[in-house]
This record gives C-alpha cells, sequence and structure tokens, in this order.
C-alpha cells in the first residue's frame, strides 16, 4: 500500500463530473490497484476514488505532479499535486480476511444448512466462496439455476450492503457464474440499507435466529 499525502486537487471525468479543490488529503494506492482520496472528517468513506481494475499514470515534465487513473470504463480521476508532504510505501501482505462474531458465524452456519429458507428449490454451493477481496458468506443457487451470492450481518447497515457490491462485481465477471445477484441477510436491516440494496437491486432478509435454530416455527422473511 502506498500512502501519499498531498496538497491536491481532484477532477473525474465520467458518467459524470466532479471537482475537488485544493487541499491537504490522503491519497491511497493499493495492491489491487485501487486509488481513493480521503479528507480527515468523514470516517472511512473517501471522498473520491477509482475502484479496480484500473491504471495509474504519474506524469512526467510538464505534467510532473499530475496522476492520472484510468479505469476500463475509460474513467478518470485526474489528482494535480501541488504539494507532496509525504509520501511511503508499505507491504501489507496477505489479510487473514473478517473475522466474524459467534452470532454471525453461526447464523452463516445455519442459513447453509437450511438453504432453502431463502426459498423453495434454493441449493448450496459453498460457504467461504473465496474472491480476490475477500470470502463470500454464501454462494447459492435459486430454483432457476442463477447463482446468488449472501452476505450476513448480524446488523444489516450500509458497509455490508457496499461489501456486497463489491463481491457483485467482481463475481459478476466470472462466466461460469454469471448472472449473480446478490441477498442481503441480516438479524436487523436498517432503513437506509434497505433503501441502498434495493436501489442497486440486492433482495434484503430478515434472519430470525431462533427459528433458524429450530427453536420456533417462524420462517425467515424475504422482502
Amino acid at each position: 500500500m502506498r500512502l501519499v499525502i498531498a496538497r491536491c486537487s481532484v477532477d473525474y471525468a465520467g458518467r459524470l463530473t466532479a471537482h475537488l479543490p485544493s487541499a491537504p488529503r490522503l491519497i491511497l494506492v493499493k495492491a489491487d490497484g485501487s486509488v481513493s482520496i480521503h479528507a480527515d472528517d468523514r470516517a472511512y468513506k473517501p471522498l473520491n476514488w477509482m475502484s479496480p481494475p484500473c491504471t495509474l499514470k504519474e506524469g512526467s515534465g510538464d505534467d510532473a505532479g499530475v496522476w492520472t487513473v484510468v479505469n476500463k470504463a475509460g474513467e478518470k480521476l485526474i489528482i494535480t499535486m501541488e504539494e507532496v508532504l509525504h509520501d511511503s510505501s508499505h507491504e501489507l501482505g496477505v489479510d487473514p480476511g473478517l473475522i466474524k462474531d459467534g452470532v454471525e458465524a453461526h447464523l452463516q452456519e445455519l442459513l447453509a444448512d437450511r438453504i432453502e429458507t431463502l426459498g423453495e428449490g434454493y441449493s448450496l454451493i459453498r460457504r467461504e466462496y473465496m474472491t480476490a477481496i475477500g470470502p463470500v458468506d454464501i454462494l447459492c443457487r435459486d430454483a432457476d439455476g442463477k447463482t446468488v451470492a449472501v452476505e450476513i450481518k448480524r446488523r444489516g447497515e450500509i458497509d455490508g450492503v457496499e461489501q456486497l457490491t463489491r463481491y457483485l462485481e467482481l463475481l459478476n465477471r466470472d462466466p461460469h457464474l454469471a448472472p449473480v445477484r446478490g441477498i442481503f441477510a441480516a438479524q436487523e436491516i436498517k432503513p437506509q440499507a434497505r433503501v441502498l440494496a434495493t436501489d442497486r437491486g440486492i433482495g434484503c432478509a430478515v434472519l430470525d435466529y431462533n427459528a433458524l435454530r429450530g427453536i420456533e416455527d417462524d420462517k425467515l422473511r424475504l422482502f
């Protein structure tokens, strides 16, 4: 990972255009090729970013200090450096991934064992299906044989929807799996997360932990 702190301006040119005026910012360049620009006042969410696959070209000569990031759709993120305050690279190695708490891990196990509760005719492909950016909780097929990726959380928030969106983007590049749709499953789904999921064509499932354990007869509810 490369970390650059610089006074810079940023221009995005694609389906829309956006401009960030000059200010000190953190620029992250990750091993997967992604580039993101961060301020110091909004937690984890970047001001602008380019997801992989994309290429980064650093200018020279008259264009020294200008970074141009281009993705496969031809969209551009142009970063104009005015002053570089810090520039370092760090080898992080392979990340072991998120270790889920006991409830999330058990929900995944229970739902995999009772995958038909997502719908009649569903069948399990596998749990923890590995992708380049981490494991999908459950990969399964619906009654029509279409691939479905399921992300499981105890508490469903926007972060989880974003995570599933990234998985779906990768999975849909695999011709052996595509088309792949998503289901965001949690014991509780926040309204904002439900709205975002619906907007992206992702289904939502409210999980009843006790019902999955066989303590109650209530069925899992799909919305």
